[in-house]
C-alpha cells in the first residue's frame, strides 16, 4: 500500500519596503512592534500606522500618510508596521480585523484609534486635535468665537498664578483626549479660560470650573459636588449632555447600519457640500449652522418670529411699498389675534396631464367683521382648523382654476361663533415653482390680488401668498426671521440634519437624485424612512441660507406641496428600438398613460430567476400582437420608484392597462400559468368594447377592418410560424446525423479503452515481476557485501601479524649482528648460532609462504565477486 504523501508548505517570502526609503515615516517592515514601543518613549505625538503589505486600502492610504508625515514631521513621530507577516511580533500581539488601523499616542495616554475617512486633510486635521487637545482662549473676542461655533463647546478656568499647572488642569487636558478617543468624529472642541475676566463672560468664577455651552439648551456648570472631578467623568458628562444639531455623517465604504440608525431617528435632511477641514474659514458650513440654530431655537421662535399669516379686513389701506408702512400696517390690521391658527393646503390637479396646483393658506380669523374686545388665544385649537378645513372642502370647487396669475381670498364664517371667519387665499402654482426658488424668478413678480366673497362681502385689499414667496411682498424682509425659528418645536415632521462631504461621498448624492455631470457638488434632500419617500432640492438653486429655509418649509406644513423623487434607471437607452419596451420612472407616465394603446406591463427585477424565464414569451407575445394597437413593455422595479398605486410586493406582476380605460389596470390572475395562450385570452378578454350603446353601420365596417387586421396579421404569423417550424425539421435531422456519428465515435473509443486496460494489466504484471526479481537481486548483493566485509577483516588482520613478523625479524637480526662483533672463540657458539641460523630461515620462509598463499585466496575471492556482479 502506498503511503500519503506529506503536505508541503511553501514559506512565506521575506517582507520588504512598504514604504520608500527617502520617506519621513519609519517603516518596520518586519512587524518590530517592541522597537516601535522603544521610539514611542522618546517623542511627544506617535502615529502608529499598522498595515497589510498585500491589503488595497493600505496601499491607497501609504500616499495619504506620506503626505501627512512630509507636513508634520518635525512634530510627530510617523511610524509604519507590517502586522502581517507572521514572524512579526506585531502579528503575535495584535488581532486586527480589518487594514489599515491608525493608532495616537499622546506620551503616555492612548492608544487613541482614528477611524475617519483615509484622506490627507482628515488625518491631519484629527491629529492636530491630538497635538493640541485644548484650544487656548485669550480674550473675549475669541470666546465668542469659540462658542458660536456649531460643535458643542467646553471651556475650563484655571488660573495659572500659583503654579505652572494649577490643580485639575491636567485632568481636564486628559478629558479633552478621552473625548478624541471616544468619538473619533471630535465633535466636542475644549477650550481653556485663564483670565478671570474673559471666564466671567460665562458665569466661571473658580479656578478649576468646567462650562458646557449649548445654543438650543440652557448651557451647564460641571457638578463637582455631585461627580468626581476625574477625566473620564468630564468627557462622560460633556458626551451625554452635548447638543447636536448638525452632525457629520462619515460612512467608512464598508457594511455599516450607520445610515440606517440615523435614518430611523425621523426625517433627515441630508446636505452635501465640499468641505476641507484644514481650511480656516467656511462659508457655506458657517450659513447651514445659522439655519440649523433658527431651527432648532425654541425658546426664542415667539419674540423672532413676526406674523404675517391674517388677512386684512375691509378698513385696512392699500398695500404700500415700504416694509416699515407695511410692519405697521399689519400690526394695526391684526391688533388681537399674534399668533393664529393657519394650514396650508394643495388642491388636486385638475387634470392628470396638468403641471399646476392650486395652493392656498386657509386660516382661522377672530378679527374680521365685528371687532369684539381683545380675546387673547394662546394656542391653536385642533377643532377649530378642523372645522375650518371641512368646511373649505365644501367650497373648493370655487379656486378649481386652471390658471390665474391672481390670488384669490375668500371668507367663510364659522358656525361655532358669530366672530370667527375662516380665509382662505390661494394661487396657481406651477409644479416646477413648488420648490420655491428665488422671489425674481416666481410668478409673483408684480402680485395681483383680487377677492371673491363666498357668503360674505368683503373688501379687503390684503392677501397673504404661501409661505415661500412672502418675500415677494416684503422683499427686504430676511427670510430667516419670518418663519424658520423654532420650527422643529412647531410641527411634527422634525427634521435632523446632516452634513456630508460631497468630495468623498457623492455617489450617495447620485443615488438620491444628485445630477453625474455637475460640476459644483452642491445638494440637499429630504429622506423620510417612514413614510418611504424622499424630496430633492433643485440644483438649479443654490445652497445657500434661504433656499434651505424655503426647502424646511415647505416640508414642514401639514400638506407639503414638495413632489417626492421618484429614481429613475439611468443605464437604459431609449434611442434602442426593441421590441418590448422598457419602461423607467421618467417614461412611467407617458408609456402607460398617455399612449393611445393598450398597454400589457411586466414588473421584473434582475435577481428574479422567474422573471427572467418570462423574456421568451414576451417576446413573441409582443410579435403577435399588431404594433399599433399594443404595447408590451416592462419595468425594473428595483431601480425605479413607482407611484404608491401602482406598487407591488410580488415578482412578476402583469398588469393590463385598456387604452379607454387606463384608471381600470387589471392584474393578470395569479393562479393562472403565464404562458402564450393565457396571456393572449387574458388581452383578448379585457381589451374588448364593453359598451352597452348599439353599434352602427360605421362601428360595424371598423369593426369587420379591424378583424380583418387581425386575421390578416394572425395568418402572417403562422406563415412564420411554419417556415420555423420546417427549419427546426431540417435542424433536427442535422443534429440526428450528427449524433448518430457520434454514437459511433463513442463506440470506438471504448473498444480503444478495453484495449488500452487490457495493455495496461499486463504491464503492471510484468512490473511486479520486475519488482520481485529487484528484490531478489538487492538481497544477494546486501549478502555478498557481508562477506566481502569479512574478507576484508581478515586480510587487515593477516596485515598486522605481517608487521609483527617483520619487527620479530628485525631484532633477530640486531641480535646476530651484535653476537658476530663480539667474536667469541669458541666453536661451540659458532655452531649454535649456525643452527639458530637454519631455524630461522625455516621459520622465515614458512612464514613468507603462508603470506603468499593468503594473497592469492583474496585475489581468488575478489575475481569471484566481480565475476557474480
Amino acid at each position: 500500500s502506498c503511503s500519503r504523501a506529506k503536505d508541503v508548505t511553501m514559506p512565506a517570502k521575506l517582507p520588504v519596503n512598504f514604504f520608500s526609503t527617502r520617506s519621513p515615516v519609519i517603516d518596520l517592515f518586519r512587524g518590530q512592534l517592541d522597537y516601535a514601543d522603544q521610539l514611542r518613549q522618546d517623542s511627544e505625538v506617535v502615529l502608529y500606522f499598522f498595515y497589510a503589505p498585500w491589503c488595497g486600502q493600505s496601499i491607497a492610504a501609504r500616499e495619504e500618510i506620506e503626505h501627512v508625515a512630509s507636513r508634520l514631521s518635525d512634530q510627530v513621530l510617523f511610524v509604519a508596521v507590517n502586522c502581517w507577516w507572521n514572524q512579526g511580533k506585531c502579528r503575535k500581539q495584535k488581532h486586527f480585523f480589518y487594514f489599515p488601523v491608525i493608532h495616537l499616542y499622546h506620551r503616555s495616554f492612548g492608544p487613541i484609534e482614528y477611524k475617519g475617512p483615509m484622506s490627507a486633510v482628515y488625518i491631519e486635521k484629527f491629529v492636530r486635535r491630538v497635538m493640541t487637545p485644548l484650544l487656548y482662549i485669550s480674550s473675549r473676542s475669541k470666546l465668542l468665537d469659540f462658542l458660536s461655533n456649531y460643535e458643542p463647546g467646553v471651556v475650563g478656568f484655571f488660573e495659572f498664578n500659583a503654579s505652572p499647572q494649577p490643580p485639575g488642569y491636567l485632568t481636564f487636558f486628559t478629558s479633552a483626549l478621552h473625548s478624541l478617543k471616544k468619538d473619533y468624529l471630535g465633535t466636542i472642541r475644549f477650550g481653556v479660560v485663564t483670565d478671570k475676566r474673559v471666564a466671567e463672560e460665562i458665569s466661571l468664577v473658580h479656578s478649576g470650573s468646567v462650562y458646557l455651552h449649548r445654543h438650543a439648551n440652557t448651557s451647564l456648570i460641571y457638578p463637582k459636588d455631585i461627580m468626581n472631578f476625574t477625566a473620564e467623568n468630564i468627557c462622560k458628562w460633556a458626551l451625554e449632555n452635548r447638543e447636536m444639531l448638525i452632525r457629520w455623517l462619515r460612512p467608512h465604504g464598508g457594511k455599516s447600519l450607520l445610515l440606517n440608525n440615523e435614518l430611523k431617528k425621523g426625517p433627515a435632511l441630508l446636505i452635501f457640500i465640499p468641505y476641507n477641514p484644514l481650511a480656516e474659514i467656511h462659508p457655506l458650513l458657517d450659513e447651514i449652522t445659522k439655519v440649523a440654530l433658527e431651527y432648532h431655537k425654541c425658546n426664542k421662535s415667539q419674540a423672532a418670529e413676526p406674523d404675517f399669516q391674517h388677512v386684512g379686513d375691509s378698513d385696512s389701506p392699500a398695500f404700500d411699498s415700504s416694509v416699515t408702512d407695511a410692519h405697521q400696517k399689519f400690526s394695526e390690521t391684526f391688533p388681537i389675534a399674534k399668533y393664529p391658527c393657519c394650514n396650508t393646503v394643495v388642491l388636486p390637479q385638475w387634470h392628470s396631464i396638468s403641471r399646476t396646483h392650486n395652493v392656498c393658506e386657509l386660516c382661522v380669523n377672530q378679527t374680521l367683521g365685528v371687532k369684539p374686545n381683545k380675546v387673547h388665544v394662546p394656542h391653536c385649537n385642533f377643532l377649530e382648523i378642523e372645522a375650518a378645513l371641512d368646511s373649505f372642502y365644501l367650497q373648493e370647487h370655487t379656486f378649481f382654476q386652471v390658471i390665474s396669475n391672481t390670488i384669490e381670498c375668500s371668507n367663510f364664517l364659522s358656525f361655532y361663533s358669530p366672530f370667527s371667519y375662516y380665509t382662505a387665499c390661494c394661487r396657481t402654482v406651477n409644479r416646477h415653482f413648488l420648490s420655491f426658488i428665488s422671489s425674481e424668478k416666481t410668478i409673483f413678480q408684480t402680485p395681483k390680488v383680487a377677492f371673491s366673497s363666498h357668503g360674505k362681502k368683503d373688501n379687503t385689499q390684503f392677501s397673504i401668498p404661501h409661505i415661500e414667496d412672502r418675500n415677494c411682498f416684503i422683499p427686504d424682509l430676511n427670510i430667516s426671521s419670518m418663519n424658520i425659528t423654532g420650527l422643529s418645536c412647531r410641527t411634527n415632521k422634525t427634521l435632523n440634519l446632516y452634513l456630508l462631504d460631497s468630495n468623498l461621498f457623492w455617489i450617495y448624492a447620485e443615488r438620491l437624485g444628485a445630477s453625474r455631470s455637475t460640476h459644483l457638488k452642491e445638494f440637499a434632500a429630504i429622506v423620510d424612512l417612514k413614510e418611504e419617500v424622499h424630496y430633492v432640492l433643485d440644483q438649479n438653486q443654490s445652497l445657500v441660507g434661504p433656499t434651505l429655509e424655503n426647502f424646511i418649509k415647505n416640508f414642514s406644513v401639514l400638506y407639503s406641496p414638495l413632489k417626492r423623487h421618484l429614481v429613475d434607471d439611468p443605464s437604459v437607452h431609449f434611442h434602442e428600438e426593441h421590441v418590448v419596451t422598457e419602461v423607467t420612472t421618467n417614461t412611467f407616465h407617458e408609456t402607460v398613460f398617455l399612449s393611445a394603446k393598450n398597454v400589457l406591463l411586466l414588473y421584473y427585477a434582475q435577481w428574479c430567476g422567474f422573471c427572467a424565464s418570462l423574456n421568451h414569451i414576451f417576446i413573441q407575445l409582443a410579435r403577435l400582437l399588431p404594433p399599433d394597437s399594443f404595447t408590451v413593455a416592462r419595468i425594473d422595479v428595483t431601480r425605479n420608484d413607482l407611484p404608491w398605486e401602482f406598487m407591488t410586493d410580488r415578482l412578476p406582476t402583469i398588469l393590463f392597462f385598456p387604452h379607454q380605460r387606463k384608471e381600470q389596470s387589471v392584474k393578470f390572475p395569479e393562479d393562472f400559468s403565464v404562458n402564450l395562450p393565457n396571456l393572449l385570452k387574458f388581452i383578448l378578454h379585457h381589451s374588448s368594447l364593453s359598451s352597452s350603446e348599439p353599434c352602427t353601420k360605421e362601428c360595424l365596417h371598423k369593426e369587420s377592418v379591424l378583424q380583418q387586421g387581425h386575421i390578416s396579421h394572425l395568418e402572417r404569423e403562422i406563415q412564420k410560424l411554419r417556415s420555423e417550424i420546417s427549419a427546426l425539421h431540417q435542424a433536427h435531422d442535422q443534429l440526428e446525423a450528427q449524433l448518430s456519428e457520434a454514437r459511433r465515435e463513442e463506440q470506438r473509443l471504448q473498444q480503444q479503452k478495453h484495449t488500452l486496460e487490457k495493455q495496461h494489466k499486463i504491464l503492471q504484471l510484468h512490473s511486479e515481476q520486475l519488482q520481485a526479481t529487484y528484490d531478489q537481486k538487492n538481497q544477494e548483493l546486501l549478502e555478498m557485501a557481508e562477506k566481502l566485509q569479512e574478507l576484508a577483516d581478515a586480510s587487515e588482520n593477516l596485515l598486522k601479524e605481517n608487521a609483527l613478523l617483520r619487527i620479530l625479524v628485525a631484532s633477530r637480526g640486531g641480535k646476530l649482528q651484535s653476537k658476530d662483533e663480539i667474536k667469541e672463540p669458541l666453536q661451540s657458539e659458532q655452531t649454535l648460532s649456525e643452527n639458530n641460523d637454519i631455524s630461522l630461515s625455516t621459520a622465515t620462509a614458512a612464514l613468507q609462504e603462508k603470506r603468499i598463499d593468503n594473497i592469492d585466496t583474496i585475489e581468488t575471492e575478489h575475481s569471484s565477486g566481480n565475476r557474480t556482479e
